[in-house]
């Protein structure tokens, strides 16, 4: 059997709690199977890092189920079809999609989300600021946020794959933004690359007093990726009708039991704000017209990238990890 056919995995071989670590999985190859009439096979050129991952990963309620043990890590990935017997996808075209971490995939076309067409833009883009990032940032903050010129937005992990694009959206919509990250570096990144208007660190600031002084009239829109004590500090100062998108958790390494902080109610009431949650699932409908604008804003240079990718699929079992140590700059990427 040639190389060309084995299908080499990254596999979910125990079961963490919290956090995914790189013992967790152990690498295999695999024979592919033949084509079937109305199947295509897609060589992967890229594989996605995401927060979620970790939840995918427990034995733990989610709104999918937890990842089977001794099958690929659930991921999306974008890839080059390299054969097909499926007559809407030919040779050569590019999807990206749900495949796994994994070097080749069969499909029928149920896991593909798009077909890749800014053939002018690098495919990795696919995964990041085109793909469910830029998304999330785009519909989770102009839906639920809806920020109005001269309001102020606040981004929680504003140097991550989706918080720097909530901020540059932000900015294009006129809103003043304020970064919320860990290093003084991505501090820097957050004003320098990302054009934040201010940028809080919050390992080194007091957040509820940078916060304060940032934003005097108080916060409009707050784009939660995290949960935990960075959020607390911001509800404190929300500004009345505020909007705050919950899109993460990252604060948190395990949610059993669920962790206990300050209660929310009496800052939404005396603000009459209104807290939604997000999941850019909700929205595959749309996704074709948020990455027409989205790509429109890279190729003017009103939206900025930033990769980190990772070489080789060795690689890929310790990088979820990566994501809640702060380690990543931008949208996490593996190469492999």
């Amino acid at each position: 059997m040639s190389e060309a056919s084995l299908n080499r995995r990254v596999i979910l071989s125990s079961r963490p709690k919290g956090i995914p670590q790189a013992e967790h999985f152990s690498i295999d190859e695999v024979p592919v199977a033949s084509l079937a009439e109305g199947q295509f096979l897609i060589k992967m050129l890229y594989w996605s890092v995401d927060p979620a991952m970790r939840g995918w990963a427990n034995d733990a309620p989610n709104y999918l189920p937890p990842v089977a043990l001794g099958s690929a890590m659930r991921a999306f990935a974008v890839g080059e079809i390299v054969d097909s017997r499926h007559s809407g996808y030919k040779q050569g075209e590019l999807v990206s999609g749900k495949f796994g971490w994994q070097t080749l995939a069969l499909s029928d076309g149920s896991d593909v989300d798009r077909k890749v067409t800014e053939t002018d833009l690098s495919p990795s883009l696919a995964l990041g600021v085109l793909g469910l990032n830029g998304i999330t940032a785009y519909y989770g903050l102009l839906d639920i946020c809806d920020p109005r010129p001269g309001e102020t937005v606040v981004v929680s992990t504003a140097a991550g794959a989706v918080g720097s694009a909530v901020g540059q959206i932000a900015s294009i919509k006129g809103a003043r933004t304020v970064a919320i990250t860990s290093s003084r570096a991505k501090v820097n990144i957050c004003l320098q690359q990302f054009g934040f208007d201010h940028a809080i660190s919050y390992l080194e600031d007091n957040v509820d007093a940078a916060i304060r002084e940032t934003c005097p009239d108080g916060v409009d829109c707050y784009f939660d990726n995290t949960c935990g004590p960075i959020s607390d500090a911001v509800l404190m100062h929300l500004a009345v009708g505020a909007r705050i998108t919950v899109c993460g958790t990252a604060a948190f390494a395990d949610w059993n039991p669920i962790p206990v902080g300050p209660r929310v109610n009496r800052q939404l009431l005396v603000a009459r704000a209104r807290m939604q949650g997000f999941l850019v699932l909700d929205h595959k409908h749309r996704f074709a017209s948020a990455v027409e604008e989205l790509a429109n804003w890279v190729r003017a240079g009103l939206l900025n990238t930033e990769e980190q990718i990772l070489e080789g699929i060795e690689a890929a079992p310790g990088s979820i990890s990566m994501l809640y140590e702060s380690k990543n700059t931008g949208k996490l990427l593996v190469k492999p």
